[in-house]
């Protein structure tokens, strides 16, 4: 769902481009995976880049068809108008999650850093209970507009164009998060070198210089 917005913006310029017309349909990276694990036919995966591997391992991504296209920050979001915690360094972040009385996370690649720091910074346990994770799919930025949540984490590109809630930028550089997103060509269309040639030249589109203000506009390569 981090890429939603962005590929809009590019299959749009690709077809204005190429004439050519590409349909993407976003899911959450977990339905994502599961449904081409499950041999369901697509043209490309796009997935985060540890997600693309696992589909190479198990054989459901050709191996070497890996394109790295896009990378996105991860950022933090208050309800609109609420308090703005100091998140200069790595021990504001820490305070400012010890005096959240809700958090939120996405179940994605990001969630799962925010996990492993919480154990890091030995609070784990501690905010467990304050904890907020909504359902695959949907944004950490619609709980924090609603009052679900206090402080939400997500990758920038999923809070940036989401009303009722104000970004406060992207996690300091201490602990900072990007997510690498790739491309796969699945294994079921292997044989089809007409197809595979075609998805070939739209994930050559997808990683070129060209398209970078298209990314940037959308919250990505904020490197």
């Amino acid at each position: 769902m981090a890429t939603k917005a962005v590929l809009a913006d590019l299959t749009q310029a690709y077809l204005a481009q190429t004439g050519v017309t590409v349909q993407i349909e976003s899911v959450g990276g977990v339905d994502a995976a599961k449904r081409v694990q499950a041999g369901e036919s697509f043209d490309m995966v796009l997935l985060a880049s540890d997600a693309i591997e696992r589909l190479i391992a198990s054989a459901h991504v050709q191996p070497g068809s890996r394109s790295d296209w896009v990378r996105s920050p991860v950022a933090v979001a208050v309800p609109a108008g609420a308090a703005k915690p100091d998140l200069s360094h790595e021990a504001a972040v820490k305070a400012a999650v010890l005096a959240s009385p809700t958090l939120s996370y996405s179940t994605g690649p990001s969630g799962v850093y925010l996990e492993k720091l919480f154990e890091r910074w030995g609070i784990a346990n501690e905010v467990k209970a304050r904890i907020v994770v909504p359902p695959p799919g949907t944004p950490v930025g619609a709980w924090v507009a609603s009052g679900k949540a206090a402080l939400g984490f997500q990758q920038l590109s999923e809070l940036i164009a989401l009303p009722g809630i104000e970004v406060l930028g992207t996690l300091p550089a201490d602990v900072a998060f990007i997510t690498t997103f790739s491309s796969g060509i699945p294994a079921v269309i292997a044989g089809d070198v007409t197809r595979v040639a075609a998805v070939q030249s739209f994930l050559k589109f997808l990683a070129s210089a060209d398209v970078e203000d298209v990314k940037r506009k959308q919250g990505m390569n904020w490197l």
